[in-house]
């Protein structure tokens, strides 16, 4: 419609000027004509256009320039969008009346959207009419005719029209907490003290009290003598200097005793289990400018310099979630007085609730006892996380709060990184893979759990391999079946029948496993890969990844979920973070037979009562699992090289949970299986 108006508008002009320059009757234009071209300016924010529609009185009160400018710098900053004006064309009785009078007011109505909500109001636009002489060779002089708009601030925002300037108010969200599936807490908002300093109170030993504060909240003299030197400063006034936890008595007791400290109750971000779950929950921090300028352009406006942003862990994974959007107002400030035009409530940030248990990440956790080493603690009937665990680790309340370059410097150079998180890695998994090789042998029918083959001696080669050889751990009295090779551990069995099912059988298996893919995790982990470019070169390849060495690696999680079709009735189960996730929901159907699953499982059990895990062996709580090392050495001659230990165990009965568990630089994995056999008895009492 307003194409055809401003057509309408063109021709008219058009036969106005030609009908002036041939001496015909003059074409005139109504008002409403001038207040439609207005409009369309106003539409299409062309407001460098509008002065020349508005009355010279109008110019004269508020400046072409300056309404031009105040048009753009509110509009920008608002970020008004789709602004519609609309008005009731007057009847021609009034028209006509017009004409006579010299003007005429005509209601428009105005919408537009905003960074807070829709904008709309009423304002009545008056039109003056103004005659002007011109003269016309050929024609002599004629009285033209123009309609102009009284224009005043109030076409703007009504309340303008009294004074006053647009202003914006935020709210800021709460962020979203992250509670367990109990609802405790692993990320909330809690009550913290924000430690200060009044100068006043440094009168006396000055450099005494400094430095008592520095060591008490763990930073340097020259920081805090930054902030109390700032221009605002007053003798008086409180200087904030950093948070602490109401929990960490130690720092508050020393805190206490320095004459300048002061405190304030204030809410701030609070991570109760500490270096437990740091590497699963991370931390937030102040947003960087690197940070601003990376965020997309729908997120910019959620965020300001002094913000908060998630920097890693599930701080980081959630952010959008947990960051809750700003509240916003937009109001007219006059004598103090504030009108409200538009408001935006703020929406808090999503609380999110996940399937670990709090006690038992703390259980696994502090079993580490702060050695290297990760674990994965799930329910393998329903693929429920109940832990996901990286030894050592550090407090990300220490970073929440300000960490200095020392501390940092610290745990980046300590040789037992604490930083780096394993449980989004892969190791090799050692002996632990072996169930795996059967699963695919078993599958494929390549294997025959009834058939058992001669093996002679410690040590296997092939007759073209050189100096390379299979070691397993102990001889054999009598042919080895696929049983006594999971039992004994039996490098040089799974070995042979690898190479027998050849390496693209082998791989094809390991894909049906998962291998290659991304783990269908809230939380991204490296996937688990067969070797460097995905493929076994030769037999030797072959046999050393049947055992889980060579360069074929897994998470602890893909570990854990690997052995849930003997659990299953061969079917591998989703990994599940969430507790709105829907538990049970398979990823690979019928990856082994039922009668598959059964006899694995049973042979599971035999492994602790007969075989490898026998420190695990208890007749009052059965389990059942696997045992495994990975050797980490560059070649077969390396005797140096560290040990990482493995193992994956359950209860025989209930198989309600599974633990997968590495330690690093261990002698074997009797210490990994006695943590878990004791960890297993820990946890059954309290889950469920």
């Amino acid at each position: 419609m307003m194409k055809r108006v401003f057509v309408l508008i063109s021709i008219l002009i058009f036969l106005l000027i030609t009908a002036c320059s041939k001496g015909e009757e003059e074409v005139e234009l109504e008002p409403t004509d001038y207040l439609h071209t207005f409009i369309e300016h106003w539409e299409n924010h062309e407001f460098e256009e509008m002065p020349n529609l508005i009355s010279e009185e109008s110019i004269t009160e508020h400046g072409s320039k300056e309404i031009v400018e105040r048009y753009e710098k509110i509009y920008t900053d608002l970020d008004i969008k789709n602004v519609t004006v609309s008005f009731d064309e007057p009847p021609v009785e009034e028209i006509e009346q017009a004409w006579e009078e010299g003007s005429i007011t005509i209601p428009i109505h105005v919408s537009m959207d905003s960074i807070a909500d829709e904008i709309s109001f009423r304002y009545d636009v008056e039109l003056q009419k103004i005659e002007t002489d011109a003269h016309f060779e050929n024609e002599g002089n004629h009285t033209e005719t123009f309609w102009k708009i009284n224009w005043d601030p109030g076409f703007i925002f009504p309340p303008l029209r009294e004074g006053g300037e647009v202003a914006i108010r935020t709210t800021e969200p709460e962020r979203g907490e992250i509670l367990d599936r109990n609802k405790m807490p692993l990320a909330i908002n809690d009550i913290v003290y924000e430690i200060g300093v009044v100068t006043e109170g440094l009168e006396e030993n000055r450099d005494g009290q400094l430095q008592q504060i520095a060591d008490a909240l763990h930073m340097s003299v020259e920081q805090i003598e930054n902030e109390i030197s700032a221009d605002w400063v007053q003798p008086d006034l409180f200087v904030p200097l950093k948070n602490v936890q109401t929990s960490d008595e130690e720092t508050l007791a020393k805190l206490r005793e320095i004459p300048a400290i002061r405190s304030k109750e204030v809410t701030g971000r609070v991570y109760p289990l500490g270096e437990a779950a740091a590497h699963l929950t991370g931390y937030i921090g102040q947003i960087t400018a690197e940070e601003l300028e990376n965020l997309e352009e729908d997120e910019k406006n959620e965020y300001t310099a002094n913000d908060m942003i998630g920097k890693r862990g599930l701080e980081q994974l959630y952010e959008k979630r947990l960051k809750g959007k700003r509240g916003v107002r937009i109001v007219i400030v006059n004598d103090g007085r504030e009108i409200e035009l538009a408001e935006k409530p703020a929406e808090d940030g999503e609380t999110i609730s996940l399937t670990i248990d709090v006690n038992i990440q703390k259980e696994v956790f502090e079993s580490f006892d702060g050695e290297g080493g990760t674990s994965t603690v799930i329910d393998p009937q329903t693929g429920e996380t109940l832990a996901l665990v990286s030894s050592p680790s550090f407090d990300p309340n220490e970073f929440l709060y300000g960490i200095t370059q020392s501390r940092w410097d610290e745990l980046s150079e300590d040789p037992k990184t604490p930083l780096i998180n394993r449980f989004t890695a892969t190791f090799a998994p050692g002996s632990v893979i072996k169930p795996i090789t059967a699963s695919i042998g078993l599958a494929k029918e390549l294997i025959d759990p009834d058939d058992a083959i001669e093996i002679e001696g410690l040590t296997w080669a092939k007759d073209n391999w050189k100096d390379f050889k299979v070691r397993r751990v102990s001889e054999s009295s009598k042919p080895v079946d696929l049983a006594d090779a999971l039992i004994r551990s039996d490098n040089i069995y799974f070995a042979q029948k690898a190479i027998e099912m050849g390496a693209e059988e082998f791989i094809d298996g390991l894909k049906e496993f998962g291998f290659e893919d991304d783990l269908p995790f809230a939380y991204p982990l490296v996937p688990s890969s067969i070797s460097t470019d995905g493929t076994l070169a030769n037999e030797v390849e072959v046999a050393n990844t049947s055992y889980g060495q060579a360069q074929i690696e897994m998470s602890a999680l893909h570990l854990a979920i690997a052995y849930t079709p003997i659990i299953n009735e061969g079917n591998m189960l989703k990994p599940i973070l969430e507790t709105t996730e829907d538990s049970g929901e398979i990823w690979k159907e019928n990856i082994i037979s039922k009668d598959d699953a059964e006899f694995l499982d049973e042979t599971l059990r035999k492994v602790v009562t007969e075989g490898t895990g026998q420190i695990a062996d208890d007749e009052d709580f059965a389990i059942s699992g696997k045992t495994g090392t990975a050797e980490l050495k560059l070649s077969q001659d390396d005797q140096d090289g560290a040990i990482n230990g493995w193992f994956i165990g359950y209860p025989t009965e209930e198989k309600d949970l599974l633990i997968a568990m590495m330690k690093e630089d261990v002698e074997g994995s009797s210490e990994v299986v006695e943590t878990v056999a004791e960890l297993l008895k820990t946890i059954q009492k309290s889950y469920k």
